[in-house]
């Protein structure tokens, strides 16, 4: 699997309420995406810095989003171009659905 870390520098600080907002009014668009197994939206304490952590079944199936479109809409919902890094997953410990996994 693949965990990606996308974030943006924010032109002006947003709080909770708006980072809210904006990221109901785009997290539609991830549903049933292909590839994409789960996301999670995040926002700095200071308000500065927004982005998403994104688990993906793999790093073709994040490329495939990441390119052309999606950079656009970001950079115009949010006013800055995302910084994406890509990380190998080999190993999971799910506290929630329980136990630790290895692979996919």
């Amino acid at each position: 699997m693949i965990l990606t870390l996308v974030r943006f520098a924010l032109p002006e600080p947003i709080d909770l309420a708006e980072a809210e907002r904006r990221f109901l009014s785009s997290a539609p668009k991830y549903v049933a995406l292909p590839g994409l197994l789960r996301k999670h939206y995040v926002l700095s304490d200071d308000g500065r810095f927004a982005g998403g952590v994104y688990l993906w079944e793999s790093r073709a199936a994040a490329e495939a989003v990441y390119s052309g479109e999606w950079r656009a809409r970001v950079a115009a919902l949010y006013g800055a171009a995302p910084e994406i890094l890509f990380f190998e997953s080999p190993v999971t410990v799910d506290n929630l659905g329980g136990g630790i996994g290895a692979g996919p």
